[in-house]
């Protein structure tokens, strides 16, 4: 159902006269259409995309934007898909010269930072190693939660969760089940990239498919485990791509609730098959369609209640405009990022908790401090 609203008017009216009725939607708080939300995308009018989108975020956050002081963790980069998932830099083969597996006394070194850190997230993702147990991941958690019982613990994509109930021969419920007992708080969004059947067979030919990757995440909503979603946005998709996958995961969510945040991910294209093959190896998204993902995304997906820019991917700047294009999160400190840096991005690896205030009130908003299952903090005092 569409979450609840308060009144508003929209601050920016359409000169494209095709956004008319769509605007009267949005400012009525009524549900748009599929084609709605293509007419959207494919408008050259950004600033009526941003004001309804806008609309939408003042009515359920007001001018609050969220923040996580996090520290992301990738176990391995060994994947059995490398050679498969051809849009991404970041796996590779096991006898790769830049292969690479941590042990679980290194994962604890590494996480040794949130002890002088005011650490609230571990996001865990990795690849699809082909020897590391279940059991690998379980004493993972349980061992960063002995040592930081503070710090919660944000783990594995549905596409990974497959993957190791293949490999121990039960359930993906069985394995969510093990990882809840082992202090599991919240699953990350990825390895949605785009449901199209035809899309997925371009860049990801045999990863997990799109009614796999949604029943991997209706068995977490069910289990109280609530997780992100994303989109894989600016490769080889349409317009019309994106809103059914968007649709999708808008009727999911009718069913259970459990998406805290969508997350429109940029792609990147350096180091990757796919960018080579289409010759756009330095070129990536523009800011206009960074924007149209995040802003779309909040419009359609009425009922989920955050929508996160990943500043990693498409740049402080951006993000920060982002934050009158219907965007009420901002990521985090992230502290070490891997995987999107291995594709070529160029912004900093983390961030400062006093950066991200300082782009949150440059824009006009009100920093908020949350934990993963976004519980404010602490709210920054104005000077």
């Amino acid at each position: 159902m569409i979450l609840p609203t308060t009144k508003g008017e929209l601050r920016i009216r359409p000169n494209d006269p095709a956004l008319h009725p769509i605007a009267e939607k949005v400012e009525a708080g009524e549900r748009i259409s599929r084609e709605d939300a293509i007419s959207l995308f494919e408008t050259d009018d950004l600033l009526a995309v941003g004001g309804m989108a806008d609309l939408v975020n003042r009515r359920l956050n007001g001018d609050r934007v969220f923040y996580v002081a996090n520290q992301h963790i990738n176990p391995t980069n060994v994947c059995i898909l490398n050679k498969v998932c051809v849009f991404c830099s970041y796996g590779v083969r096991p006898l790769a010269e830049d292969a690479y597996t941590m042990s679980l006394e290194e994962v604890f070194a590494e996480a040794e930072a949130a002890r002088c850190a005011p650490t609230r997230e571990f996001h865990i993702v990795g690849g699809l190693h082909p020897k590391l147990p279940l059991s690998y991941y379980t004493d993972m958690i349980r061992g960063l939660k002995e040592r930081h019982p503070h710090v919660h613990v944000k783990a594995l994509t549905a596409v990974e969760i497959a993957h190791l109930a293949r490999m121990e021969g039960i359930e993906t419920r069985d394995v969510l089940r093990e990882m809840i007992d082992a202090g599991l708080d919240a699953m990350p969004g990825g390895g949605a990239e785009v449901f199209s059947p035809a899309v997925r067979s371009t860049i990801a030919d045999r990863k997990l498919a799109a009614d796999e990757w949604l029943r991997v995440h209706r068995e977490a909503h069910e289990l109280g485990v609530p997780t992100n979603c994303t989109l894989l946005y600016g490769h080889v998709e349409s317009a019309a791509d994106r809103v059914d996958h968007m649709l999708m995961l808008r009727e999911l969510q009718d069913e259970t609730g459990g998406f805290s945040t969508f997350i429109p991910l940029a792609w990147h294209p350096d180091n990757t098959a796919l960018g080579r093959e289409m010759g756009v190896e330095g070129k990536r998204t523009g800011g206009v369609d960074d924007l149209k993902a995040l802003a779309v995304g909040r419009i359609l997906l009425d009922n989920v209640p955050h929508i996160k820019t990943h500043w990693i991917m498409v740049t402080t700047r951006v993000s920060q405009i982002a934050l009158s294009f219907g965007v009420d999160d901002l990521e985090g400190t992230v502290v070490l990022e891997k995987v999107t840096h291995t594709a070529g991005a160029d912004t900093p690896l983390r961030l400062d908790l006093d950066e991200i205030v300082g782009l949150i009130r440059d824009a006009g908003k009100v920093p908020v401090e949350r934990d993963s299952l976004y519980n404010p903090v602490r709210e920054p005092v104005v000077a």
